[in-house]
C-alpha cells in the first residue's frame, strides 16, 4: 500500500516522516511558482489537499514536525525589483478548511484555547474571500503614506505610488475618528468585467482576475497600473497606535465611514449555525458576484479573544478560510515526463491537452511520485478528469478508463536518471538520482537554488543564466559564482549581454560579498530538509556562523539542536551530517572567504524574555499553556521542551513536575506566571 493510500492515523512514524518530508519539497517548489513567478503548477484545491494531509500528519505526529515544515511559511518570496518595507505587525495568512464539520471544529479549537465554557458565546464575522493581491496601506493622520505587498509577512514589496492610482483607494481618510497611525489591510482586485475588457486589448492575455490585478500591483511603472482598472476592499487591521473599536465589526463600521471601501456581503454571525448558512449562500452567490471570490472567511468578533489567541506558525488562530470545491474538466494527457531537482529527486509530470477550466486555460500538473501514478493508474494517452479550485493549473482526480483504446501506455521509472545515466534508486515513495553533484541537473539546480530570490538573491543569475555559465564551465560550485568577475570583459561580447547587464551582474556580487544575511546564506547553502523557517530559527538561535559551525562539532550537537523548539532529531542529524561532511566544509570555507555573512540581528519588540530559552511546566492559573508559549515567542523567547543547562529559565504551574525537579538540580532559575507576565513588558 502507497503511504498516499493510507489515512493519516494508519501511517508508521518512518512512513509518516517520509511523507512529511516528501510534502514539504513539494509545497515549497508550489510556492516559488505561485507567489513569486505567477506560474502556478497546480490547482488550488490540490494545493489545499497537500496542505490538509501535512497538517493531519503532523496532529498525530507532533514530534515529526519537520522545521521547514508548511505550516511555517507564510506565502510570498519579495520580486527585488522593487523596494523593501517592513510591516510594523506581521501579516499573515490564514488556515484553510473545506467542509461544514470543520466550522464545528474550528469554533472548539478557539474554546479550548481561550478555557471557555460550553454555553460562554463566541461571535463571528464571516465575509467573503476575495481572490486578488493582499496589500498593506499605511495613513499617518489619515493621510496615506505608504503601500506594500504581504511579501513574506515580514516585509513586503513598495506598491505606493501604483495604490495612489487606484481610485477606490482613499487619499486622506474622512473625518477625525481614526488612529494617528494605522495600517489598514485587504485584497486589490480586478472585477470580471474589466478582467475582460484589459484581455481584449492585450496582445497576451492574463489567465484570470487574479493574475491581472497582482501583476498590475507590482508593475515597476506606476503608469501601467494606472492603465488598468483595479479596485480594492479593506478588511482588518496590522498595526495601530490606539484601538478605537472593541469588535471587528466596528472596526469595519469606520473603515465604511472613512470613506475605505468594503464588501457589503459581510455578515455578523452570533454562532456556527449562523456560519453554515453563510457558506451556502455565498456559494450560490458566487456566480452573481462582480468579481472572484474562493471561499469565505470566519474571524471572532471580539478584538481581545483575537489579542490573546493570537497566531500560530503562519496564521492566526482566531480566523480562517473555508475554500470552495474545485471546478472540473476532460482533456487527454498527452505525455509524462520526468523532471530531477537539486536533491535528486525524480518528479513526474503531466502534459496535458490545452483545456479551458472555470477561464484558465490549463496544461500540465506535477503527478508527485510513483505512487500516484500507481494509485490513480495513470497512463500516457489517457483521457483524464482534472480540477481546479481559484486560478491554477489542476490536479488529475481520475483516469476515464472507459475511454481507453488500448493504446494507453504505463509509465515506468527508469533505472539509468535520464540527465546524467546515474543509478536510480528508491527510498520510500520517492525515486533519487544516486548520482549526486555529478549529475548535471542537481549541479545546476543547486546553483539555482543558491542564487534564488529566496536565498541570496543575486540579481542576474536566473535559471537560464546559471544554466549558460555551467555550460560554459564557469561555475561548478556555489563558490566559483564570485568568480564572474573574471568574466565581464568577455561576457560583454556575447549576445544579450551588455554593458548594462553585466554591471548589474558584478553589483549584484559585490552586495551579497559586503552584505550576506545569516539566515539567507545558511537557507542558500541547501542543506536537507532546512527551509527559510528552520534557517531563520537557527540564526536566531545561535546568532553567526562561526557560532553555527563550532555547534555542529560539539559532542552533544544533537542534544544543543533538539532543545530548540521545532527541531526534532531527524533535523538535527540532517545538520550535523552536513556540516560535518568534508566537502560541504570545504565550500563554505571558500564561501567566508568571499562573503561577509552578517550576524543575525532580532527585530522584534525586545523583553527581558529576549533570546532567553524556557521552559513551562505545570498548570498555570490564568494562561493555557498554548497561550503562555504564543506570549513567550512573541517577546523573543526561545522555547524548549526540556531543562538543561542551556535553559534560562522555567515557569513553573501547579502540580510541576520532574522538570522543576531538574531545575532545581542544575540550579536554574524558576519563576511564577505572574513574574513571566511582567518579564513580556516591552524593554
Amino acid at each position: 500500500m502507497s503511504l498516499r493510500r493510507k489515512k493519516a492515523e494508519e501511517l508508521t512514524k518512518e512512513e509518516a516522516l517520509s511523507e512529511l518530508q516528501a510534502l514539504a519539497r513539494d509545497l515549497a517548489k508550489l510556492d516559488d511558482a505561485y507567489y513569486q513567478n505567477d506560474a502556478p503548477l497546480l490547482a488550488d484545491w490540490e494545493y489545499d489537499e497537500l496542505k490538509k494531509r501535512n497538517e493531519a500528519i503532523e496532529a498525530l505526529f507532533p514530534e515529526l514536525v519537520l522545521t521547514n515544515s508548511p505550516s511555517f511559511k507564510v506565502g510570498a518570496k519579495l520580486d527585488t525589483g522593487m523596494d523593501i518595507i517592513a510591516h510594523k505587525e506581521p501579516m499573515l495568512s490564514l488556515a484553510n478548511i473545506f467542509s461544514i464539520p470543520e466550522i464545528g471544529e474550528f469554533e472548539t479549537k478557539i474554546r479550548n484555547f481561550l478555557g471557555l465554557l460550553p454555553l460562554e458565546q463566541i461571535e463571528f464575522v464571516a465575509e467573503p474571500k476575495i481572490d486578488g493581491l493582499s496589500f498593506s496601506a499605511l495613513y499617518i493622520d489619515g493621510v496615506f503614506v505608504q503601500g506594500a505587498t504581504r511579501g513574506d509577512g515580514a516585509v513586503g514589496e513598495d506598491i505606493t505610488e501604483n495604490m495612489r492610482t487606484i481610485i477606490g483607494l482613499p487619499k486622506k481618510l474622512n473625518g477625525k475618528d481614526y488612529p494617528k497611525e494605522i495600517e489598514i489591510r485587504g485584497e486589490v482586485y480586478m472585477t470580471k468585467a474589466d478582467f475582460f475588457e484589459l484581455n481584449q486589448k492585450s496582445a497576451k492575455p492574463f489567465a484570470n482576475p487574479r493574475n491581472a490585478a497582482a501583476g498590475s500591483l507590482r508593475q515597476l511603472d506606476p503608469r501601467i497600473t494606472a492603465s488598468r482598472k483595479l479596485s480594492l476592499f479593506g478588511y482588518t487591521y496590522g498595526y495601530a497606535n490606539e484601538l478605537l473599536w472593541d469588535t471587528h465589526s466596528a472596526f469595519l463600521e469606520k473603515l465604511k465611514n472613512w470613506g475605505f471601501p468594503v464588501s457589503p456581503d459581510i455578515s455578523v454571525c452570533p454562532n456556527i449555525t449562523c456560519l453554515e448558512k453563510y457558506f451556502t449562500q455565498m456559494s450560490e452567490k458566487r456566480a452573481e458576484l462582480p468579481y472572484d471570490i474562493d471561499g469565505v472567511v470566519y474571524k471572532v468578533n471580539r478584538i481581545d479573544y483575537q489579542k490573546r489567541l493570537g497566531a500560530i506558525s503562519r496564521a492566526p488562530r482566531w480566523a480562517i478560510a473555508h475554500k470552495f470545491p474545485a471546478e472540473q474538466a476532460q482533456t487527454k494527457l498527452n505525455d509524462i515526463r520526468l523532471q530531477v531537482g537539486r536533491t535528486g529527486i525524480l518528479t513526474p509530470v503531466a502534459d496535458l491537452e490545452p483545456v479551458n477550466v472555470g477561464g484558465v486555460m490549463v496544461s500540465h500538473a506535477t503527478l508527485h511520485n510513483a505512487d500516484e501514478l500507481i494509485r490513480k493508474d495513470i497512463r500516457k494517452g489517457d483521457t483524464v478528469i482534472i480540477q481546479r479550485a481559484g486560478d491554477v493549473i489542476p490536479q488529475v482526480v481520475r483516469v476515464l478508463t472507459e475511454k481507453r483504446t488500448g493504446s494507453e501506455q504505463p509509465f515506468v521509472f527508469p533505472d539509468k536518471c535520464p540527465v546524467c545515466g546515474s543509478h536510480v534508486a528508491r527510498e520510500e515513495a520517492a525515486h533519487y538520482c544516486t548520482g549526486g553533484l555529478v549529475c548535471p541537473a542537481q549541479q545546476i539546480e543547486r546553483l539555482i537554488h543558491f542564487a534564488s530570490k529566496e536565498a541570496l538573491d543575486i540579481e542576474g543569475l536566473g535559471p537560464k543564466n546559471i544554466q549558460f555559465f555551467w555550460e560554459k564551465g564557469w561555475i561548478k560550485t556555489a563558490s566559483d559564482i564570485f568568480n564572474l568577475d573574471n568574466k565581464a570583459d568577455t561576457l560583454k561580447q556575447i549576445d544579450g549581454w551588455g554593458e548594462k547587464s553585466v554591471l548589474n551582474l558584478l553589483n549584484a556580487l559585490q552586495k551579497v560579498r559586503e552584505n550576506a544575511p545569516l539566515d539567507r546564506f545558511i537557507f542558500a547553502l541547501g542543506i536537507p530538509e532546512i527551509g527559510t523557517a528552520t534557517a531563520r530559527l537557527l540564526a536566531q538561535t545561535f546568532g553567526s556562523m562561526d557560532k553555527i559551525l563550532s555547534v555542529m562539532n560539539e559532542e552533544d550537537a544533537l542534544v544543543t539542536l533538539t532543545n530548540i523548539e521545532n527541531i526534532g532529531e531527524t533535523t538535527g542529524l540532517y545538520l550535523i551530517e552536513f556540516f560535518r561532511e568534508e566537502n560541504n566544509q570545504k565550500l563554505i570555507e571558500e564561501l567566508l572567504n568571499k562573503i561577509k555573512v552578517l550576524p543575525f540581528e532580532e527585530k522584534a519588540y525586545q523583553s527581558a524574555l529576549s533570546g532567553k530559552t524556557v521552559v513551562f511546566t505545570g498548570t498555570l492559573p490564568t494562561l493555557t499553556r498554548p497561550e503562555a508559549k504564543a506570549l513567550a515567542q512573541k517577546a523573543g523567547a526561545k522555547i524548549s521542551g526540556s531543562v538543561s543547562k542551556k535553559t534560562d529559565f522555567v515557569i513553573l504551574g501547579e502540580d510541576a513536575g520532574s522538570k522543576a525537579k531538574e531545575a532545581e538540580k542544575l540550579g536554574i532559575p524558576t519563576i511564577s506566571e505572574k513574574e513571566f507576565k511582567d518579564m513580556l513588558a516591552i524593554l
